[in-house]
This record gives structure tokens, sequence and C-alpha cells, in this order.
């Protein structure tokens, strides 16, 4: 089908009430790390016209460039109603000595934030996410921080990301976390044990980010070649030229599918995730409009549960070649972080 034709369906975050368009948009790859950044006057077109086709949820984060990408954000929203959009930003991601590192103290959550509503010049944040888990804070006391800004208005809901099982349910027992914004694609399917049926069991939304594999199963670097300055074979293995000849594989085989169901490979890509559950909200990014409408459009694929069965089974776990990230950067995923227990901490004096 045509894209563009239909407004996107709406969808429920959580159970505290967020209500957001089915389908976001991932606002990061506007500004940093896949390839040319867009002019303001361009970002703003993607974003104008994601909005008038009933995208209305706009995903961001303070280590975007940083602090660039929340900037533009906050330049290109103006004009649109206020009310009708739903913002998500995340903090916690910082630098130290050129290296990521990860805060979740109490005043450096309260400063971030002051510094995202200041940068993105909106007076509440839609949905507020800690985008890392620090292993040296228990949750409870960066939830608690969030709890209290929410009481004041400066958020409305809580979101984690990357976060294990455990620190989702201790977060959760602070303040309901609305949404859980995690890595979910054909080729990242490890939160369907556990992540998945937690988030059920708790009532919290998923948010699914690379739904299409970091683009791959749109075509990138497998029939579009990728930027000079695109850095996915750096960040993401399976980008890297033995793994991506491997994966070329998978993407042929996702092609052939579409072909039977009347779609381009990314929309049976995204379609798969999309219909994993009417919790689940996918954010694909995007800085070109052709490529937006074929994800709006695959809002209105239709999948029965045998053929969801058939698309997953295209791409088996064991055969995918590389991890999800590069060394540095899995130690900070949710198979890899622990939160100390709240009984260790010592309040700052």
């Amino acid at each position: 089908m045509a894209a563009g034709m239909h407004q996107v369906p709406r969808r429920k975050l959580g159970s505290q009430g967020l209500e957001v368009s089915a389908l976001g948009l991932g606002c990061m790859g506007l500004s940093t790390w896949y390839g040319k950044a867009l002019e303001e006057k361009e970002a703003a077109t993607v974003i104008h016209h994601a909005f008038n086709n009933g995208v209305t949820f706009f995903d961001t984060s303070d280590a975007y460039g940083p602090h660039t990408n929340e900037k533009l954000i906050g330049q290109c929203i103006q004009g649109l109603p206020r009310e009708k959009i739903q913002i998500a930003t995340k903090f916690a991601i910082t630098q130290v000595d050129g290296k990521m590192a990860v805060r979740g103290d109490a005043e450096y959550v309260r400063k971030a934030c002051e510094d995202s509503l200041e940068r993105l010049g909106v007076d509440y944040i839609d949905l507020y996410y800690q985008h890392r888990v620090d292993t040296k804070v228990p949750i409870e006391v960066t939830v608690g921080e969030l709890k209290k800004l929410v009481e004041e208005g400066k958020i409305k809901y809580i979101g984690l990301s990357e976060a294990s099982a455990d620190t989702i349910r201790r977060a959760h027992a602070v303040h309901p976390i609305s949404a859980v914004q995690i890595e979910w694609s054909l080729w990242a399917r490890d939160i369907e044990e556990e992540i998945v049926p937690l988030c059920r069991e708790l009532g919290i939304g998923i948010v699914p980010y690379s739904p299409l594999g970091r683009g791959f199963f749109s075509g990138k670097a497998v029939v579009e070649k990728l930027e000079e300055n695109d850095d996915r074979p750096q960040r993401y293995p399976r980008f890297q030229d033995e793994n991506l000849e491997k994966n070329k594989v998978l993407y042929q085989r996702v092609a052939a599918l579409a072909k039977k169901y009347n779609c381009t490979p990314g929309q049976l890509a995204l379609a798969w995730v999309y219909h994993q559950g009417d919790d689940v909200v996918p954010i694909p990014g995007t800085t070109k409009i052709p490529n937006l409408d074929e994800n709006i459009g695959a809002a209105f694929v239709k999948l029965t549960s045998e053929e969801l069965r058939e698309v997953a089974a295209a791409v088996p776990e064991h055969e995918i070649a590389g991890g999800r990230y590069s060394e540095e950067l899995v130690k900070h995923t949710w198979k890899h972080v622990t939160t100390p227990p709240l009984s260790s901490h010592v309040a700052p004096k």
C-alpha cells in the first residue's frame, strides 16, 4: 500500500495514561552518528511530515551530540501544538576521559532534566528515560529523584532504557515505570524471554529502538552504501566486513518474503516488531521523507501469527554474525548491568 494514506494509529504506553502514536520517530540520526547531520530546516521538514501523518512521539537524548540533538528537536517542534506531541528524552550518559560513563545520582538527574528542558524549550518532558543504568547508584535513588520531578510537573512519565528485569522491578516499586526502551528487531530478540513478560506483568510499555537493525533490514550497507562518516561499522560488529557478508543472507531472506507480502524488506521487518503487541511502539529513525513514508506504511502491513513466525524463522539467532554492540558499549547493556542494593547507599552530606 502507498504510505501516507492513513494516519498512524495511537497506542497506550504503560498504565499511567501516556498515549503516543503507535510508531515514533527516533531522532538521533538527524544530528549524529549515522552520517551527515541535517540542517535545521531539513530536520524540521522530516519532523513536520511525521506529525502530519500521525507520528507524534519524538525520541531524543542529551547524549546525542552531546546536546545538539535536543536543541535541534526543540527548534523543529516550534509551531507544532505542544499538547499533541510527546517528547521523550534521556539522561545518564556522560564522558570521562573520552570514555562513556553513566550517572544516576539524584543531583545529576535533576540537573540533567533542567538542562534538557532548557535545550528543548519546553515546560515539561512527556517521557524521561534513564538512558543507561548506573552500576554505582541504587535504582531506588535515581527513580526517587525522578518521582520528585513528576510531582513538580517537570516530567510526566518515567522510563528506563537497557535495564535488567531486576532493575525494572525495583524501579517500578518506587514509582510506576511507563516504558522500557530496549533494542528489539528480527536480529535482537533476547528480551523476549524475560524482559517482555515482566513488562507485561507490570503494565509497562515497550519501546523498541533500532527496530530495523540500525537500518540493516531496510537495506543500509546491503543495497545502499554507508556514508564515509557513518560509524556503524565501528560501533556495531554486525556491520563489519566479514560479519556483514554473512548477514546479507538474512537480508535476502527477508527481502524474498517481502515480495510475497507485497511490501518492502524494511516494512516487513518493522511490521514484525509492530505486531508483537499493542503495548509495543517502535521508534525507527530516518533523515529522509521517502524512508519515513515507508516506515509509516509498515503500520498498515497485516500479518497473521503464522506469517509472523515465518518472518522470524528467516533470521535464526544462531546465524546472526557479530554482537549488537562493540566491546566497550556492550558493557552498558541490560545483561551486563546490575544496580547496587539500596542498603549500600550513603546519601551525600
